[in-house]
């Protein structure tokens, strides 16, 4: 999640002077909105309007398709289908966040694939671990989700929590991964 070099991000000043490529793949989970920068992916969700990407980067160049993205959109929609099956870390990704933030997506990403961690949990891999609902905000201000796999999170008592694409989502892609669930 690094950026290593000076391009600055989409999400920058609105996306001025990026390019943001998008398209919708139609996936067992319903529609899924997938949007990239040069940088990496920018937004990854479910169900959502493509019009909220001139929301988002109301400054940024919104182009539908291209070659080269169609390969990303294939590849991402594949692994929304089999989660348990794909390793996301390859995939470059374009966020921006303060720094908890940006250490909780990281953690996030470290989670196996068929495992959960607890918000509590998430706040201690972390350092703060007073810090539940900062980590629970954290994780769902992701904007690419499966990417940074905020539906690995659940609460203590082992209920779902939350999740921006709804809960039954969140289980399907558990249940795919493998994880074991309480409820």
């Amino acid at each position: 999640m690094t950026q290593t070099d000076l391009t600055p991000s989409a999400w920058t000043d609105g996306g001025r002077g990026t390019v943001i490529h998008w398209d919708v793949a139609q996936t067992s989970l319903g529609p899924m909105l997938v949007a990239a920068s040069a940088r990496g992916v920018v937004r990854l969700s479910f169900g959502e309007d493509p019009a909220v990407l001139a929301q988002r980067f109301p400054n940024a160049e919104l182009v539908q398709g291209g070659a080269e993205f169609a390969k990303l959109l294939a590849e991402i929609a594949r692994a929304a289908e089999a989660p348990g099956e794909t390793d996301f870390d390859h995939i470059p990704v374009d966020v921006s966040g303060t720094p908890f933030q940006q250490s909780v997506w990281q953690a996030l990403r470290r989670i196996p694939k068929g495992e959960t961690r607890t918000y509590a949990q998430l706040a201690a891999e972390v350092g703060r671990p007073g810090a539940v609902r900062a980590a629970g905000s954290a994780n769902g201000a992701n904007h690419v989700s499966l990417l940074i796999p905020c539906h690995r999170v659940i609460r203590t008592d082992g209920s779902l929590g939350g999740y921006a694409w709804g809960l039954d989502i969140k289980a399907k892609l558990l249940q795919r991964e493998g994880a074991l669930l309480l409820v």
